[in-house]
């Protein structure tokens, strides 16, 4: 099942996707459900399934997508998680999984732009997997990992690289308002019981920029879904984004960065294609 977050007409949603169409289960579960993460806490993905059948189908063509999770309460990111993004960085294969945060503000949804900030001319791409947390939970054994996953989506983690760069601590460069993209849709996890099996590919204008097997994360899914309730809870619709490949502008030969008419996509094996335009903050 893929469920996506969406704007119609001045109204959110969200839905289950149905071929070219998406069907809206936010009308028919509004009142106890009013958003995905409502509904991931609450009823649950069965009663999506169950609603189904009375909501109302609306072709893709005439919704605006919204972030999968529009207001998580953690967006929770994994730096230097591939060998291949290690090597290019130069940096020791870490011991513990290297975190930061993004605010939910700072992204967008899948065909929406991605803003490079007047801030900085050093806009970067970084093709993700999100992981999508289902149910409540602190100190998950590795073992029960899976067991807390709603499901997987695409995410584009867009770097302001001189703003990251400012100190040793990440956040600044990656909280600037609609710089990440977030879609199209979130996949459950019965299509995906093991995102191990996965791949994923950056292209930027149609060149393929990154590529790699989700099996190559340093620590995986359940590892980090361990590392990560143990420092807090993770409860419904909070997403760990897992890291990124090798391939980014910042350690390209010349330096590639993302500009105003650019088309970065995400692309991962059995969830779907994340494309984002690119455009450049007004000046004043």
């Amino acid at each position: 099942m893929k469920l996506a977050s969406f704007s119609r007409e001045g109204r959110s949603s969200y839905g289950i996707i149905d071929g070219a169409n998406v069907r809206d289960i936010g009308a028919v579960l509004g009142a106890h459900a009013p958003t995905l993460k409502d509904l991931l806490a609450g009823e649950g993905l069965d009663a999506a399934n169950s609603a189904a059948a009375s909501a109302t189908p609306i072709p893709l063509s005439d919704i605006a997508f919204e972030p999968v999770i529009p207001t998580p309460d953690k967006i929770l990111c994994v730096g230097i998680n591939y060998a291949t993004h290690i090597a290019e960085a130069g940096l020791p294969r870490p011991e513990k999984p290297m975190m930061f945060v993004r605010y939910p503000d700072s992204q967008v949804g899948h065909k929406q732009p991605m803003i490079r900030p007047r801030e900085s001319e050093q806009f970067d791409y970084e093709g993700e997997l999100a992981v999508i947390i289902g149910k409540r939970g602190r100190r998950i054994p590795t073992s029960e990992a899976f067991d807390y996953v709603a499901g997987y989506s695409c995410y584009n983690d867009g770097s302001i690289r001189d703003w990251q760069f400012h100190t040793t601590q990440f956040t600044p460069g990656k909280t600037f308002p609609s710089t990440g993209g977030f879609g199209p849709w979130l996949v459950t996890t019965d299509e995906i019981p093991d995102p191990a099996t996965l791949s994923i590919e950056t292209r930027l204008n149609g060149a393929v920029m990154q590529k790699a097997s989700i099996s190559d994360l340093v620590f995986d899914v359940p590892q980090l879904i361990a590392y990560c309730s143990t420092f807090t809870i993770l409860n419904p619709g909070d997403v760990i984004i897992t890291g990124t490949t090798g391939g980014v502008g910042a350690f390209r030969n010349p330096q590639v960065w993302l500009r105003a008419g650019d088309t970065i996509e995400v692309d991962i094996s059995g969830v779907g294609v994340l494309s984002n335009p690119i455009a450049a903050e007004p000046s004043d």
